[in-house]
């Protein structure tokens, strides 16, 4: 799927990043990941449809753009999505429990309890 410009993989992937694993009006990020350097909705989307494991973004890649706003397009660097709570260029929300799955997709990023 075409969103922005951007190649997004994953399972039913709409034109603002949600898939079939997350789909609240808030799930409109994608993550770049480092194995493939292709964006995906959620680690469950690159579990399901790639040929390969999962390779987290390394940590001295944070300064480069890895997540993308499903709503505007704009990308963003690890450094600058985590811990925000919309995107800094269209102002649409992103979903708080995403921090949830931090150490799934960024090197250096501890586990935190469950936030929903």
């Amino acid at each position: 799927m075409q969103v922005h410009g951007h190649e997004v993989r994953g399972v039913d992937v709409d034109s603002e990043t949600r898939c079939a694993h997350y789909g609240t009006d808030r799930d409109v990020v994608a993550i770049k990941f480092a194995c493939c350097e292709t964006y995906y909705p959620c680690f469950r989307c690159h579990e399901e449809t790639a040929d390969h494991d999962i390779e987290k973004w390394p940590l001295e890649r944070r300064a480069d753009p890895a997540v993308l706003c499903g709503a505007c397009g704009t990308e963003l660097a690890t450094q600058e999505y985590m811990g925000v709570d919309a995107c800094p260029d269209c102002g649409t929300d992103f979903n708080p429990a995403c921090a949830n799955h931090y150490h799934l997709y960024f090197e250096g990023v501890e586990e935190t309890p469950d936030r929903r």
